[in-house]
């Protein structure tokens, strides 16, 4: 790992300056009280005056347009985490099985990769505040359409895919706008953790939420919560966010399938991008292990029934508090420099299965290994350093698709192995075979870095500079 001389390689580079016709004001500017006045400087005893400037999560807060955003995240967010509970006490109501209600689960992942890969080209190709806004609108309708009694199962589950193939055009779109409220600097690293911590928040109240409200409300009633939180989520991203202009600068000509798939080629194409992708997507892969599992270990070590609710939450707990303390405690440099030591080491707590722990043990492993997800913040400052600025949208969408997918994948193998093999062994063994997968991506990330190898090796044959989409 780099010591405290020189930056190290995979030290994220000075992000350029905002493009000119971008309207959105400066990070640094965006988050003082007063954006028209700069800073004054003073004298080691002059008086201060005035509001101290805010700093790191105070920082993106600052911000009007984050403001909006958050509030938007955050009411969609609980509204589908609520709606996904209460449809599949739906289904399960409507039909009697098990296997159609644990399906609607399911299929809130399925579709994130053909969602993310064909219609990608979305987030470049329209401005982020109109794609925001219809997405919002059309997950809105679908929900709506499943509270009409006569909607039968099979369409409570296509709507239900439909709104998943949704999902991952909106986070993409929503990741690369980031960019153009907060800038490619320290400010968007803080707010995608903050966004992050709301999603990881969310699962936590939003099954609660959903509970209480399945006691008061039917479940069509609990999804019409769904219906106003997307309503809501679009005003909110309408009226409190810039309209900015499209991403992508081609001529048009190509189809919306074409650019989408290119968008694909491209990114996948660059080895330092495909590199920084693989390190958000293979240890998420394997950390979800545990989580699969929690009801059949939660039953073989004779834990009581609140264990399982334990398990279940310990890895978003230690997830939060790690990124809390990493985002607010540690500078831009060092949250570079623990990025490939904490990705190389997070899922060594699930080593500790192999002597089939009980209860609390699990829970501290589960929690270490959730803490092991903060080396993301500094990996998402080297992600938006190297991906180009007109594929920006289709390459985070790409990455949001990818990482929704290869989890669900990880949950699938998971259960598959427990038929096999006893459930620790199990989580010891995705302990293991993660580990070495996050050792040859941090190898390969060190090789990618900029400045250690040349362009020719970084695009592996792929012109990133193609315009024809």
């Amino acid at each position: 790992m780099p010591t405290d001389s020189p930056a190290p390689a995979d030290t994220p580079r000075t992000p350029p300056a905002p493009a000119a016709q971008s309207p959105a004001p400066s990070p640094e500017r965006a988050a003082l009280p007063d954006p028209g006045s700069g800073p004054t400087l003073r004298g080691p005893d002059a008086p201060k005056t005035g509001p101290a400037t805010p700093r790191g999560y105070r920082a993106v807060f600052a911000v009007a347009e984050f403001r909006a955003v958050f509030a938007a995240h955050l009411l969609s967010l609980l509204g589908v985490v609520v709606s996904e509970l209460a449809l599949t006490v739906l289904v399960y109501d409507l039909t009697g099985s098990p296997l159609l209600s644990a399906l609607t689960f399911a299929l809130g992942l399925l579709p994130y990769i053909v969602g993310g890969t064909l219609f990608a080209g979305v987030a470049d190709r329209y401005p982020a505040r109109r794609v925001l806004v219809v997405c919002d609108l059309l997950c809105a309708a679908c929900v709506a359409v499943m509270l009409v009694p006569a909607t039968p199962v099979a369409g409570l589950l296509a709507l239900r895919c439909l709104v998943a193939a949704i999902a991952p055009v909106f986070t993409g779109t929503r990741m690369a706008a980031l960019t153009d409220i907060l800038g490619e600097g320290d400010l968007y690293v803080l707010g995608r953790s903050l966004l992050r911590i709301v999603s990881q928040s969310a699962m936590l109240i939003g099954f609660g939420t959903g509970g209480v409200l399945l006691t008061v409300l039917s479940p069509r009633g609990a999804i019409t919560v769904t219906v106003v939180t997307f309503l809501c989520s679009a005003a909110l991203l309408r009226f409190g966010t810039q309209d900015r202009p499209a991403r992508a600068t081609g001529d048009g000509g190509g189809t919306l399938l074409k650019e989408s798939l290119s968008g694909a080629r491209l990114v996948l194409g660059d080895r330092r991008i495909r590199a920084l992708m693989l390190l958000f997507w293979l240890p998420a892969m394997f950390v979800v292990a545990p989580e699969a599992l929690a009801a059949p270990y939660a039953d073989a070590i004779g834990a009581p029934p609140a264990a399982l609710g334990l398990l279940l939450c310990a890895m978003a707990v230690g997830h939060i508090g790690a990124e809390l303390f990493v985002g607010s405690a540690l500078s831009s440099r060092n949250r570079s420099r623990i990025v490939l030591p904490v990705a190389a080491v997070g899922l060594l707590p699930l080593l500790v299965y192999a002597v089939r722990p009980g209860l609390p043990l699990a829970l501290a492993a589960l929690a270490l290994a959730g803490a092991g997800a903060a080396y993301v913040i500094g990996l998402d400052q080297w992600f938006v350093d190297a991906v180009p600025q007109e594929l920006r949208g289709r390459a985070m969408t790409l990455l949001t698709a990818g990482l929704m997918t290869v989890q669900g994948l990880g949950m699938a193998l998971a259960g598959l192995a427990a038929e096999f093999f006893p459930v620790h062994q199990v989580v010891t063994g995705s302990g293991i075979i993660g580990t070495v997968c996050a050792l040859l991506l941090v190898a390969e990330v060190r090789r990618t870095a900029p400045g250690q190898m040349s362009d020719t090796e970084g695009r592996d044959g792929a012109d990133r500079h193609v315009t024809s989409r």
